[in-house]
């Protein structure tokens, strides 16, 4: 299988070409920088493997929860290459692809992603290893602040993202220690763990066209107070 992924939703800016089981990949911290760096990125590593968009079988892209902007540029970036080349689109949790980054470095059976929301709250979902490797939610992926987050009682693992840099010690009260593994505080989602849950999602019958592809924020989901809708990012 071929395919195409992208991720801005972080700091970290990312693409990936995943070609018949392999990896390819461009990745760098560089807040703000995203829109200048994401098409050179996509252009080298399609001009480095020789390949069109055309000659894909799908794109995939980090659909969110991140910063706002950073997910509407994934957003319309995947949206107009796919449309383009006549491409399904597969949208691609970016804390599912903090998960299998754990998962691939820890081998654990459980793991904890979460993304620092900003104004005190974090982005955050607890995943466990699904029989093909890949990650399986259990439960929802949800926005709270920090000193509310309620991890379901399951088994050892660990946490991964920028909320565990954030919040550590909180998040770890949250969770109990003993059953925390370990904590991967530096790591954002990577176009080459999307690519791959992108390629699984696709053989399910999960990739959607262009128009379909759309972002998560998460933050839409929260009731609002009356007068607070105007003022949510």
């Amino acid at each position: 299988m071929k395919i195409l992924a992208l991720d801005t939703a972080t700091e970290a800016c990312s693409a990936a070409l995943l070609l018949d089981g392999k990896i390819f990949e461009r990745y760098q911290l560089a807040p703000r920088e995203h829109n200048r760096l994401i098409l050179p990125m996509i252009e080298g590593l399609l001009a480095e493997a020789g390949k069109s968009l055309a000659s894909l079988d799908a794109l995939a892209f980090g659909r969110g929860p991140g910063s706002f902007t950073g997910v509407r540029i994934a957003t319309g970036v995947a949206q107009g290459l796919a449309f383009g080349a006549d491409l399904q689109v597969a949208p691609v949790s970016t804390l599912a692809a903090l998960a299998q980054e754990a998962f691939d470095e820890t081998g654990d059976e459980y793991a904890f992603p979460c993304i620092d929301a900003r104004m005190g709250e974090v982005y955050w979902g607890v995943y466990r290893r699904s029989d093909d490797g890949h990650v399986e939610l259990v439960g929802e992926e949800t926005v709270t602040p920090a000193d509310h987050v309620s991890f379901p009682d399951v088994a050892k693992g660990s946490g991964i993202g920028s909320g565990w840099a954030t919040y550590r010690e909180m998040l770890t009260d949250r969770l109990g220690e003993a059953r925390l593994t370990g904590i991967l505080a530096d790591r954002f989602p990577r176009a080459g763990c999307i690519a791959r849950l992108g390629a699984s999602l696709f053989r399910k019958g999960g990739a959607v066209s262009a128009e379909l592809a759309q972002p998560v924020y998460l933050r839409d989901k929260v009731a609002k107070k009356p007068g607070e809708a105007a003022n949510a990012g």
